[in-house]
């Protein structure tokens, strides 16, 4: 096998080059500059662990996002950086032969691999909506996640369960943790995940051997520990007032805030504005588009209507300055948003719930009526 130095000339990819990327991956994962060498140690070492992702429930969106990474290529990631020993989206083998390989890495690697997940998990049914090899997706997870090194969930669907798992969640869909409780799983949501954070998660761990910080919800802090709002090329229009009112209008053109337009910027956390996609050229509020808050628990019922604004925040307008506006996204809108997404799941479970016993009621009238 080539050595790391041979691949870096390969790739016309000079030492002054490759130190300048470790240099950035620091930065992203706020960490000190002091730290580049040590990156670079890890990157360089041949010691690649073995990965094995797995894809459930999802559109396969994140799998996407990977074949689309630039930094490094997906070619460099997979085959010079990681051990991709199972992903059955990519991989050459098929039914008996992908199983093998598999179980194998499990076997050889007990503890030591890293399991990536793609999905949510469906359990309504005792998980039948979603088998692989004649084995639910809710066993296969506990199996090959029970025995991993590290887990780390791609995606809004196998974060905190996602589309899949939006009201009605017909399958009972849910995220990965609720079914590894015991251990540590890192969470890179998003619809899809961008694969840089992916990234910065994987070489955090060859480099320090454990997890990058995480919040509350399980994301790596350096990710997602600054609110989108905060970031934002549109703040200063915020701060000023200036909002589009309808698509296509002046303000629109100009680039203002698209907050009444239904952005959820301010109620999601994201390195959206900095990291942005496709090579770091833009990102949907860039492109004209509001955010829809995908990284959050649960936003496609807390943060939906898509195009409507969430409630209305005290402070917001040309007449509070920037201070204050930012004390309200901080105190009073969190407190807004929290109880908008409780107040509407509330009503979405309260209408299934509905509909299950009238479903029960219809059930039993048909048979009594064949009796």
């Amino acid at each position: 096998m080539t050595d790391f130095k041979g691949m870096l000339a390969a790739h016309n990819i000079s030492r002054r080059s490759f130190l300048k990327y470790c240099s950035a991956l620091g930065a992203m994962m706020a960490v000190p500059a002091t730290m580049t060498p040590r990156i670079a140690a890890a990157l360089e070492s041949d010691n690649r662990p073995p990965v094995i992702w797995m894809e459930f429930q999802s559109c396969t969106g994140d799998t996407e996002s990977l074949l689309r990474a630039n930094r490094p290529s997906v070619g460099e990631l997979i085959l010079d950086h990681l051990s991709l020993d199972y992903h059955e989206t990519v991989m050459a083998a098929a039914g008996d032969q992908a199983e093998a390989s598999k179980h194998a890495t499990m076997e050889k690697f007990k503890g030591q691999y890293i399991c990536i997940i793609e999905g949510s998990i469906p359990v309504g049914a005792d998980g039948v909506y979603c088998t692989i090899a004649g084995q639910t997706a809710v066993d296969i997870l506990k199996k090959v996640g029970g025995d991993a090194g590290l887990i780390i969930a791609v995606g809004s669907c196998s974060s905190y369960g996602g589309l899949p798992a939006a009201y009605p969640n017909p399958t009972g869909a849910v995220g990965v943790s609720e079914l590894l409780p015991g251990k540590t799983v890192i969470n890179l949501p998003g619809c899809p995940m961008n694969v840089d954070n992916l990234t910065g998660t994987i070489v955090h761990y060859l480099t320090f051997g454990s997890a990058p910080a995480m919040d509350r919800f399980g994301r790596p802090k350096f990710a997602y520990g600054k609110r989108i709002h905060d970031n934002c090329e549109r703040r200063g229009h915020f701060d000023a007032g200036q909002y589009v009112e309808n698509w296509g209008d002046h303000g629109h053109r100009q680039g203002w805030c698209l907050y009444k337009m239904g952005c959820k910027g301010p109620a999601s956390f994201h390195n959206c504005p900095t990291l942005r996609w496709n090579e770091g050229l833009s990102w949907p509020v860039m492109a004209g588009h509001g955010c829809v808050g995908c990284s959050e628990p649960g936003f496609f019922d807390t943060m939906m209507p898509m195009y409507q604004r969430l409630p209305n925040v005290p402070g917001f307008g040309v007449e509070a300055s920037a201070l204050k506006i930012g004390g309200a996204i901080v105190g009073a809108s969190a407190a807004v948003f929290a109880t908008h997404g409780a107040v509407t799941m509330a009503r979405n479970w309260k209408q299934v719930n509905q509909a299950k016993t009238e479903t029960r009621e219809m059930i039993k009238e048909t048979t009594d009526a064949e009796k």
